[in-house]
């Protein structure tokens, strides 16, 4: 009988730290595409707006430090968006090599992020290593890129397709563990 209720009870623990509202969820088995038809959606009216932190680490494969211009969209399933023209700055030498860059960024509000696209136009190369992305109303999440972005390409994931709206979806390609912020 106790064997039973300590079983029960990690079943428990298990299944909600995949439920929970703060856990983070990292796309580790989807490769990231190009999208010729993709439009950044302009803002939205009336919408609610929420802050997200979005940190980008430049892989240490990368060029020194690049001075193209980086743009980055990203939403939920319901095509709730956040887009940003550009996010670099030529003068503060961002995106070095074995570097994260921290935005604070400010758009519509959003369920959980499933899609996002960056955008490299210019001439020196980039190579992401990663973007993770999380604020108060959605879980984190992080983006495995590690390649060099093609010039004037949007570039990224979309894994809304089969995203359950239940907050216990068990999408293969998405792993669940619990994050400390």
């Amino acid at each position: 009988m106790v064997r039973v209720a300590i079983s029960l009870f990690l079943v428990v623990v298990v299944l909600s730290s995949f439920a929970s509202p703060s856990s983070a969820r990292s796309f580790i088995t989807a490769k990231p595409r190009p999208i010729d038809s993709f439009l950044p959606k302009p803002k939205l009216e009336n919408a609610g707006v929420c802050s997200y932190t979005v940190i980008i680490k430049t892989s240490c494969s990368s060029v020194s430090y690049t001075r193209d211009k980086i743009s980055i969209a990203f939403g939920d399933v319901y095509r709730n968006e956040v887009y940003v023209k550009r996010l670099d700055d030529p003068h503060s030498r961002t995106f070095e090599k074995c570097s994260s860059d921290t935005y604070k960024i400010s758009g519509p509000c959003m369920r959980d992020v499933c899609y996002i696209y960056l955008l490299r136009q210019g001439s020196d190369g980039w190579k992401p290593e990663n973007v993770k992305i999380y604020g108060s109303s959605i879980r984190s999440v992080t983006f495995y890129y590690n390649l060099f972005l093609p010039n004037s390409v949007w570039y990224g994931f979309n894994v809304c397709n089969g995203i359950s709206n239940t907050k216990s979806s068990s999408q293969p390609i998405i792993t669940d563990s619990v994050a400390a912020m």
